[in-house]
C-alpha cells in the first residue's frame, strides 16, 4: 500500500515539472486571489476562464485545492441558511 501512495505522488510530481507554466503562481499568491476565484464559482460564472492561473494551480496543488472546496463549501452552506 504504501508503495503505490509513494509511486502516485512521484507520478505527480513529475507531471507537475514536465508540464510547469513559465508564468504559474504559487501557494501564496493562488490563496490570496482564491476568495475572487469561489466569488465567481458561486455566481455560476467560469473561474477558469477568468483567472486560469489559479486554476491551474488548484489542479496541480493538493492542499490549495482542500483550501478551494473548504471555502467553496462553507460558502454554499451559508448561502443555503
Amino acid at each position: 500500500m504504501m508503495q503505490q501512495v509513494d509511486s502516485a505522488k512521484i507520478k505527480r510530481m513529475v507531471r507537475n515539472v514536465l508540464t510547469a507554466r513559465p508564468d504559474e503562481i504559487g501557494c501564496e499568491e493562488c490563496l490570496s486571489r482564491m476568495d475572487r476565484f469561489v466569488e465567481m464559482e458561486l455566481e455560476g460564472k467560469d473561474p477558469g476562464e477568468a483567472m486560469p492561473l489559479v486554476e491551474d494551480h488548484l489542479t496541480r496543488c493538493l492542499d490549495c485545492r482542500e483550501e478551494f472546496l473548504a471555502l467553496l463549501e462553507a460558502l454554499r452552506h451559508l448561502e443555503s441558511k
